[in-house]
């Protein structure tokens, strides 16, 4: 089936197969993965801590840590902050999906801070 989404003001930001995204808790095979749209594989982005710094651990490609303290920042605010790759000092606030808030919910009350993406 074909299916068009739209950003949150009308714009047009993909078309064609919408395929889901499973997020999988790392070393929690007791927790079924967590389903995400398609566009959340760019979007996980926003939330994670940067690989290798600040006690976060060096990953292989394709899987994510979001600490749980930001996990809980994040619900707590409503918000993610992006900075401009372009202009360090260019940042904006973005209220985030009713999907994201879901996956984060999951995230915290499970205490999961690792995750992969199929």
């Amino acid at each position: 089936m074909l299916q068009v989404q739209w950003g949150r003001i009308g714009e047009k930001v993909a078309s064609g197969p919408v395929m889901p995204v499973f997020v999988h808790a790392v070393g929690r095979s007791d927790l079924a993965p967590f389903r995400m749209p398609d566009r959340f594989r760019q979007e996980i982005t926003y939330f994670t801590a940067v690989s290798g710094e600040a006690g976060v651990p060096k990953l292989p490609a394709g899987e994510y840590w979001v600490t749980l303290l930001d996990a809980k920042n994040f619900l707590d605010e409503g918000i993610v902050r992006i900075v401009s790759p372009l202009d360090s000092a260019s940042k904006a606030e973005i209220a985030f999906s009713e999907e994201q808030e879901n996956w984060l919910e999951w995230m915290v009350a499970n205490g999961v801070e690792h995750v992969r993406l199929s």
